[in-house]
């Protein structure tokens, strides 16, 4: 049985974070830590902490919405589900792999940018991938990407991973290239990346992307990613669709977004 940890979140300051700034304390034996929810290198460090906080306390529902509208996206075509060759972009300690390997997916190829994802992964949910890489996509050596190529990966998700500096334009698109054409991508974005007020190189790609001629929409929902640690719904999109193109740096450029 999995150990249950102490979780306490902070009360006065809450309410004032930004979602990326938000923390918990951990309490032990004899003392408190303080960890960012974006720590995920502390967090995945401590068996059972991260799904404790983000599923048990915050009820995150993203792996089982993201897979539900990649299911519903591929059914439309002719295509089978249960053959997808996905890669997982931002895998962190395997959540979304487990989901998607319940619903019977061919081959998993999970990647994160910390050592610290993959030992959890390989504690906590071993034999979820057929491989797993620790590669830094903004960077990625010719060799190392031939091998992820190799795979011939159909489809890309990533969940939970992508705006405040997690995953950047270079390594999403760098991603989103090593997939065939005609492949599938599911991903989710928090609602407010879409509105056009935000200007962040991240923001302006996911929009540009998203109606651009290199991917086909089939789905975009708004649901509720988790709550905050207020108890207020946090709303994001999930998005599910076809890629029908490689994505050119020209593409980047014409729009003003820094790679």
């Amino acid at each position: 049985m999995q150990k249950r940890h102490r979780i306490q979140f902070p009360k006065a300051e809450s309410s004032d974070l930004n979602q990326d700034q938000s923390y918990f304390y951990l309490q032990g034996t004899n003392q408190q830590q303080k960890i960012r929810f974006h720590d995920y290198n502390e967090i995945y460090k401590i068996p059972g902490l991260y799904e404790q906080l983000f599923y048990d306390r915050l009820k995150c529902s993203s792996p089982v919405k993201v897979t539900a509208i990649l299911e519903a996206a591929v059914k439309q075509s002719q295509d089978n589900f249960s053959e997808l060759r996905v890669l997982d972009l931002g895998a962190g300690n395997g959540m979304m792999g487990e989901e998607l390997k319940k619903h019977g997916v061919s081959r998993l190829i999970g990647v994160d940018i910390i050592d610290e994802a993959y030992d959890a992964t390989v504690r906590d949910r071993p034999g979820v991938y057929d491989a797993y890489y620790v590669e830094d996509f903004t960077s990625l050596d010719a060799d190392k990407k031939e091998d992820i190529v190799s795979w011939q990966c159909d489809c890309m998700v990533t969940v939970a991973a992508l705006g405040f500096g997690d995953i950047p334009v270079k390594a999403f698109i760098e991603a989103f290239n090593i997939i065939r054409s005609e492949g599938w991508v599911a991903f989710n974005i928090k609602d407010s990346f879409f509105d056009t007020t935000d200007d962040s190189g991240f923001s302006k790609m996911i929009r540009e992307l998203t109606f651009s001629k290199y991917l086909d929409v089939y789905y975009i929902e708004r649901y509720r990613h988790r709550l905050s640690i207020d108890g207020e719904p946090l709303y994001y999109f999930a998005i599910a669709g076809r890629k029908k193109a490689d994505v050119p740096d020209s593409f980047l450029e014409s729009k003003g977004i820094e790679a």
